[in-house]
């Protein structure tokens, strides 16, 4: 199945604000990308409805494991190639900013050569 770069934004966040929060709900995720509650909670549903997250009547959300995968996927990958980018001599918030966009387009492949590449040389 073929998931959107929205939604994959999403799920990474709440993987990382699970990981620093005790819990984690829409608020926070508005709070954190600086978005709308209503935006968040239209996303919320339909990564509910597509089974990646699961929701508490308390309004607490949660990866389930294919919402997680896809999460330590995205998240992977944007700490290697923020990390990379940053060795390669690029400013951290630059690093950052093209990760974010690297990180939903690379293929399977070419991430996995870059990750050989860089883990050889870091």
């Amino acid at each position: 199945m073929s998931i959107h770069e929205s939604s994959e934004n999403y799920l990474e966040t709440i993987l990382v604000l699970s990981q620093r929060l005790p819990a984690v709900r829409s608020i926070d995720i508005a709070t954190e990308l600086d978005f709308k509650k209503s935006s968040v909670s239209v996303a919320m549903k339909s990564l509910r409805e597509n089974g990646y997250i699961t929701v508490t009547e308390a309004g607490y959300i949660f990866l389930t494991d294919s919402g997680k995968g896809i999460a330590d996927m995205i998240y992977e990958r944007h700490n290697l190639l923020s990390a990379w980018l940053e060795f390669l001599g690029v400013d951290a918030k630059i690093a950052t900013e093209d990760a974010c966009r690297m990180e939903h387009v690379i293929s399977k492949e070419s991430f996995e050569a870059i990750k050989t590449h860089v883990k050889a040389h870091l």
